[in-house]
């Protein structure tokens, strides 16, 4: 047997934490390698000094898209999406839930969590595409409270704006 030592790889879950229950969750996932496959941001200056950024997605972001906007069908409008954004190599979006409450206030005991909503959404992408375009894993994080929730949208909202500072920018 080897006795190499491994590093330990760092918990991507908050430990302890119930994930099926209500809230809200900001969730990333990445290309895998990070490639720049589901879309590209293209600048427009005429309409400012700095530019208006939008996203142009490719087939493959047109199917991201479509897929986090039917997350709330197939969960029966239990979890819902608040904001998204498509980028060329990632996504961003707010995923919310009532935790498995019905309208006259049943409770269902098997409701999904954030990691097999987000399993789904890759799931049913890779099918569509052909191919896996995911990274392993994905990145969350639990909001906590109003401040944290506006901080996030807006952090959301100017992602196209801000592509060219990311760590995994790239060009077509």
């Amino acid at each position: 047997m080897d006795n190499k030592k491994f590093p330990t790889r760092k918990r991507n879950r908050l430990e302890n934490f119930d994930y099926s229950q209500g809230g809200s969750y900001f969730i990333t996932i990445c290309a895998k390698q990070h490639r720049c496959i589901f879309g590209n941001i293209n600048v427009d200056f005429s309409k400012s000094q700095y530019g208006e950024a939008a996203v142009v997605l490719t087939d493959v972001g047109k199917i991201i898209e479509k897929e986090i906007l039917d997350i709330e069908q197939y969960y029966n409008n239990m979890v819902w999406i608040e904001m998204y954004v498509v980028m060329p190599n990632h996504i961003h979006f707010i995923l919310s839930s009532n935790g498995g409450y019905l309208e006259n206030g049943q409770w269902l005991s098997s409701f999904p969590t954030v990691s097999k909503i987000v399993k789904h959404l890759k799931d049913v992408v890779t099918k569509q595409v052909g191919y896996s375009v995911w990274q392993k894993s994905y990145y969350d994080h639990i909001i906590r409270n109003e401040k944290d929730y506006r901080e996030i949208c807006k952090y959301i909202d100017s992602n196209p704006q801000k592509w060219a500072l990311d760590k995994y920018f790239c060009e077509w």
